[in-house]
């Protein structure tokens, strides 16, 4: 194993799992050089269904350079609606080229306005909105330019065959990395989303906005660095909102919220955070949990304990099996625990790709592992100073936790372009990162991918 940039390692991801040297290179030189298509789990009615029984209008979209959240909020402006009537199946990053689906309540297909860098096209109807996770996966075309060391690409793939504990001679080959969450769940420039989220699930809710409000880093304008030094030193409101730039909307918010509150009490500090956009409020939490869930797989990389089969202790969840052919979905509502005498047979049903080993997102309703493996969540934990009660929260922020493939598998397909270019092209299931893989090639800081 080799370590992992500083900055990784501050959300969590330690390590490496290929020892070679990266080839270094630059991602996203345009936005098209980063192309993501949803591998699409949701069904709609034609778009002339009753709009009485099918009241969300199904919409795909292929957005360019656009970041999801700020594409909804001007498909929302330019409908005359709430932001909230809009709603998507997987967040993606801003600079690509990104093709997924969108629902709109209470919409009709030449309501659908024109926005520069988009093309959409009507879906059709359905009984619910499109929501979060209603995908099986993305697939994704990335070209990494102003490479430095293009032969190193074969050796990295075969360590990550190895560990993916695959013997295969595809010319495809099937290539896997920990499941990580990828640095843009925390910011890939000022990663903080994680310690938003601690501070809300130790209802230290000042803490928390402070958190997102102070912070600030050499990465960022020295305009927004004065800022938010400002507001830490001061608790100034009405002067912060004089001083941080418009285009930090979030953070104006909470100034505005706090500048019109009657006290500086707890409830007030919750209601500032409460202002901002349900997802957002959502995604604090969640970047806590993973957080923690990163931890925990850098402490199993730490001990040598496999990713690719489970030991005794070990939760594994099932395949899920409506998902699409070259594409192994983990269903984490399938799980079982690992018991000593079931180590071997288990292991088989991994090896088939018919179960996964798993790790919490810690919640209220959270099973821990047994043996070695939930001696490292219990630690994990401790560490942190949380329980799973803790997850227990207003509104949301409450969060019940799941369980997580700790590896992730991909058939991928690496080729050399003319000059110093390389070609990626590789499908992931929902939720697994394209930066957690790329990262093993480039080896290069977070905001360089």
């Amino acid at each position: 194993m080799r370590p992992a940039q500083p900055i990784e390692q501050a959300v969590g991801m330690r390590y490496y799992v290929s020892d070679g040297d990266g080839i270094g290179g630059r991602l996203r030189a345009s936005p098209e050089d980063f192309a993501v298509r949803e591998l699409e789990a949701f069904e709609a009615e034609p778009a002339d269904a009753d709009s009485g029984a099918y009241a969300h209008l199904v919409v795909r979209a292929t957005l360019h350079n656009w970041d999801t959240n700020d594409f909804a909020s001007a498909l929302s402006d330019r409908l005359g609606i709430s932001r909230e009537r809009v709603s998507w199946a997987g967040t993606k990053d801003k600079r690509a080229v990104t093709t997924q689906l969108f629902s709109i309540a209470d919409a009709d297909a030449a309501d659908v306005p024109e926005i520069d860098g988009a093309e959409i096209d009507v879906v059709g109807r359905a009984g619910r909105p499109v929501l979060f996770g209603d995908l099986a996966g993305n697939a994704f075309e990335i070209i990494v330019r102003e490479v430095d060391r293009p032969d190193g690409v074969d050796g990295i793939t075969e360590q990550l065959r190895e560990f993916a504990g695959s013997a295969d001679a595809a010319d495809e080959p099937t290539v896997a990395v920990p499941n990580y969450f990828g640095q843009q769940r925390f910011g890939s420039k000022r990663p903080i989303t994680h310690e938003v989220g601690l501070a809300i699930v130790r209802n230290d809710w000042e803490g928390a906005v402070m958190a997102y409000l102070g912070n600030p880093n050499e990465r960022e304008p020295e305009a927004t660095q004065a800022a938010r030094a400002y507001v830490e030193e001061t608790h100034d409101w009405e002067g912060a909102l004089e001083r941080f730039p418009r285009a930090l909307g979030y953070e104006r918010a909470l100034c505005h919220s706090l500048a019109d509150a009657d006290d500086a009490s707890p409830a007030a500090f919750r209601s500032a955070l409460e202002t901002l956009p349900t997802n957002l409020q959502t995604l604090f939490v969640n970047a806590a949990q993973s957080y923690l869930f990163n931890r925990v797989l850098s402490e199993r990389l730490d001990r040598g304990l496999p990713f690719d089969r489970p030991v005794a202790g070990d939760v594994v969840c099932f395949a899920d099996s409506d998902a699409p052919d070259g594409l192994p979905l983990p269903d984490t509502d399938r799980t079982q625990r690992v018991t000593a005498g079931r180590v071997d047979t288990v292991e088989r049903h991994c090896e088939r790709g018919r179960a996964f080993v798993t790790a919490p997102l810690v919640g209220t309703e959270t099973e821990l592992a047994e043996g070695e493996p939930g001696e490292i969540e219990r630690a994990v934990l401790a560490d942190a100073e949380l329980e799973p009660t803790d997850f227990a929260l207003p509104g949301e922020f409450d969060s019940s936790g799941t369980r997580r493939a700790v590896q992730v598998r991909s058939q991928i397909d690496v080729r050399r372009r003319d000059g110093d270019a390389v070609e990626f092209a590789f499908s992931l299931p929902k939720g697994s990162y394209a930066t957690v893989l790329l990262r093993e090639y480039l080896k290069r800081d977070p905001a360089q991918l």
